[in-house]
């Protein structure tokens, strides 16, 4: 099958890419494990001992950084509909995290007990069309966040990817409502050209669902 232009270029500014070997010289799944680390480095999100749910966290870019910075007594939880290869200290469930059953499963296997911080690196898969991909990728995050409202304990984080366009103020506010403080962060590792941007959401406030 012939590649067009627009694929070539991509593959051309993946293989080029400094943080795609850093990751490959490093031995993470992902570039994506710079952004995680960058905004650790400022901001101090995971500590020893934490237990952190990771929402479409395949391949484990993000899972494996976490899994470094809890420890040996800290717990990380994936979840993502794909399959997943196994990373040594990390559990894995396969599933759509907004359906009930799935959602039973990971309360059973955490003993219905609030998370420390909820984080969720999804975004859907492109069609190239603007305002579709906006409001997939709006739609993405609203679900973490409620996911986050059902099980992170008072005082806990949400380090969620937003896309910049149609829905992104009125999700900061939402954002701003739930959690006492939040940051908005824009990671080296991010592409110049992505209007990606990670919201952290600092002191859940567990009485807004109470």
């Amino acid at each position: 099958m012939r590649r067009t232009n627009s694929s070539a270029r991509w593959l051309d500014e993946h293989f080029n890419d400094p943080y795609v070997k850093r990751a490959q010289k490093a031995g993470y799944r992902s570039r994506a494990a710079f952004k995680l680390l960058e905004i650790q480095e400022r901001d101090k999100l995971l500590r020893s001992g934490m237990t952190i749910i990771d929402l479409g966290a395949a391949p484990g870019g993000w899972a494996a950084v976490a899994k470094q910075l809890v420890g040996e007594g800290g717990r990380v939880i994936a979840l993502d509909i794909l399959p997943m290869p196994a990373l040594a200290g990390v559990e894995f469930i396969q599933g759509d995290f907004n359906e009930e059953a799935v959602e039973a499963r990971l309360l059973t296997h955490i003993d219905n007990c609030p998370v420390d911080l909820v984080m969720s690196d999804m975004a859907p898969n492109m069609s190239g069309i603007g305002d579709v991909d906006q409001s997939r990728s709006m739609l993405l995050a609203e679900q973490a966040l409620a996911f986050a409202e059902k099980v992170l304990k008072p005082g806990g984080c949400l380090l969620v990817k937003v896309f910049q366009g149609a829905g992104f103020d009125e999700f900061l506010r939402d954002m701003r409502v739930g959690f006492s403080q939040v940051k908005i962060r824009k990671p080296k590792a991010s592409r110049a050209r992505s209007n990606e941007i990670y919201l952290l959401g600092f002191g859940y406030k567990r009485s807004r669902n109470s």
